[in-house]
């Protein structure tokens, strides 16, 4: 099982997805849900894994026909980098932790969902949650309005 994760200059959580496997099926899925729901980066830093590469250019390339009507669009440069790509191994950190001290899972299922649940608390914890009536709230603060 594999956990694809994305993260932006700053550090923020963009985007992630679990899949059973890592082929080049779920990286699509994951880029092209990433291009919707977030738009184009100008640049990609990523493993050394040619499938997240290929995945990339498939769906930059599907992208950008989609937007030519509006002009001409520049590719996304992908950078693949041992020492680049650090800035997301520190920030997967602490889901390896959670998930070491768990033994794994047994089901696809239930790691989906806590997966899910632990993103979202690793995201309220770097502060991505905000709220225009109260620019602070704590962690039980915010998890009291996710629940309502």
């Amino acid at each position: 099982m594999y956990l694809y994760r994305a993260i932006d200059s700053v550090g923020d959580t963009v985007e992630f997805f679990f899949s059973k496997s890592r082929d080049l099926t779920a990286a699509k899925h994951f880029f092209k849900r990433a291009l919707e729901r977030h738009g184009r980066p100008e640049r990609v830093i990523v493993d050394g894994s040619q499938t997240n590469r290929e995945a990339i250019c498939s769906c930059d390339t599907t992208n950008r026909l989609k937007a030519r009507a509006g002009g001409r669009t520049k590719r996304i440069r992908i950078r693949s980098s041992k020492y680049l790509n650090n800035r997301i191994e520190q920030d997967h950190r602490r889901i390896k932790r959670r998930v070491r001290s768990m033994l794994g899972f047994k089901a696809e299922a239930t790691a989906s969902i806590i997966l899910a649940g632990v993103e979202m608390i690793h995201m309220m914890r770097k502060r991505q949650a905000r709220y225009a009536y109260n620019p602070s709230p704590s962690i039980a603060e915010q998890f009291t309005i996710l629940a309502a």
